[in-house]
């Protein structure tokens, strides 16, 4: 799932990467790859025990679903909004700062530190919206879709900062509203009825 999500944003930068390597070119491109899925491996784990978590809570009452779909919404909102946020886009969407950091890294390391370091500032941008998947469902095809555009959009768009602005905004709109309207978060709500 994170790899159909994440393959748009992240396809600029490895090609990129590709183009730097003269010498043993799928070995190193594999090595990157697997430090980028090492990232999202290592906070994947924590973040599927969340969710469980908080389905188990949204599990025992409507308000109580409601209530955790609202802070899921929230943390997100507050997340786009903030310095880190910005700081780790700002990274993602000029890869090349990478590419001069990765030429110095010495040894046969070099590559899985490369990708590990580029898998650390993605999952800086990308954390809070993946979280949106514990409110609207984990494999909820349409929220997928969307989170993908939104993603790619943050990353590859002229305007991405600004896209990433209005998803926070747009997601403190749906902390406020899933009051009103539950079925806005159908991962968690459903579980509750």
């Amino acid at each position: 799932m994170t790899a159909a999500m994440m393959l748009p944003a992240t396809a600029p930068v490895a090609a990129l990467y590709t183009r730097t390597i003269v010498s043993h070119r799928v070995a190193r491109v594999v090595a990157f790859t697997v430090g980028y899925l090492l990232v999202w491996a290592a906070a994947g784990l924590p973040a599927y025990a969340l969710a469980a978590l908080a389905g188990r809570a949204a599990g025992t009452d409507a308000a109580t679903a409601t209530a955790v779909a609202a802070a899921v919404f929230a943390a997100n909102g507050v997340y786009q909004l903030t310095p880190l946020k910005d700081r780790c886009l700002a990274r993602c969407r000029s890869p090349i700062g990478l590419m001069l950091r990765c030429a110095s890294y010495p040894g046969r390391s070099r590559d899985l530190r490369a990708g590990a370091h580029h898998g650390a500032f993605c999952l800086g941008c990308c954390w809070s919206l993946m979280a949106l998947l514990a409110a609207f469902g984990m494999m909820n095809l349409w929220a997928m879709v969307g989170l993908a555009a939104v993603l790619s959009a943050e990353k590859l768009a002229p305007a991405g900062p600004v896209v990433a602005r209005g998803a926070g905004a747009a997601s403190l709109a749906l902390a406020i509203a899933v009051a009103w309207v539950p079925g806005l978060a159908p991962g968690l709500i459903g579980s509750a009825m």
